[in-house]
């Protein structure tokens, strides 16, 4: 039986309201749209940051459960039907007290919307300092569990960098975009992508560049080997709504 979940019954509630965003996520091996990031945005637009600001240590919980319903429910009505598309949904590990209890309500939500559970990926960031690694690998393991897809995000400029690598062996690593921007004048920095780009070969773990906003940002990180893209060089986010991608920029 899973164990109570301590945010359920003591985490604060919410005092504001919120919606997402969604940015595509483009599959050049492929040539279509893989899936669509859900990006937490005030309800007159306003960016994440405004409403992560407004988030409080004993709101954590909630929040972090109140974005996976949100997500799930949005994407449930705007994504085509019958095509396969992926949701990324970013979470905080250190919101989740424990990770079976924790995962009740995007399941119920996932059920209760029709949304397919092998279709939703959860990010967590390299950003965050992971306080508990037995921790988050329970949660890794949980999460696998039941078919979802796991997912640094911003790897390269957070906490750990490697050693994160080394202690979990996620499905997919989002590039961060301080090493994207500017790559094609930065030997630096696309040695360190061809490095990750080997190491991710050899765990079987696919790549994902997220924050192109030139072209040649994406012709360099294309030859590196990257397959996935995310980023104002395809697609601005858009409010509730999924925006149109422009495919010929990957031609």
């Amino acid at each position: 039986m899973d164990r109570t979940c301590p945010g359920c019954q003591d985490g604060a509630k919410l005092d504001f309201d919120f919606s997402m965003a969604f940015q595509p996520i483009f599959d050049v091996g492929e040539n279509r749209i893989w899936g669509y990031e859900s990006l937490v945005r005030g309800l007159n637009g306003e960016g994440a940051g405004a409403i992560l600001s407004r988030v409080a240590d004993s709101q954590k919980y909630r929040f972090d459960q109140a974005c996976r319903i949100k997500a799930i429910e949005l994407a449930s009505r705007l994504f085509p039907a019958g095509e396969q598309r992926q949701l990324s949904i970013n979470f905080l590990p250190n919101a989740v007290y424990e990770p079976a209890a924790c995962l009740r309500a995007t399941l119920a939500a996932a059920k209760r919307s029709g949304f397919p559970k092998s279709s939703i990926m959860f990010e967590f960031t390299e950003n965050e300092m992971v306080q508990d690694t037995a921790h988050l690998r329970n949660i890794i393991a949980e999460y696998r569990r039941h078919g979802f897809i796991t997912a640094i995000d911003d790897f390269g400029a957070g906490y750990a960098g490697l050693g994160l690598l080394a202690d979990f062996q996620p499905d997919l690593i989002k590039i961060d975009m301080k090493l994207v921007r500017g790559i094609d004048t930065s030997r630096a920095r696309q040695s360190i992508v061809a490095g990750m780009m080997h190491v991710a070969r050899d765990l079987d773990i696919r790549v994902l560049a997220e924050g192109i906003e030139t072209e040649n940002e994406y012709r360099v990180l294309r030859a590196a080997g990257v397959n996935l893209f995310q980023g104002y060089w395809f697609a601005k986010p858009a409010f509730e709504a999924l925006p149109d991608l422009d495919m010929a920029k990957a031609a």
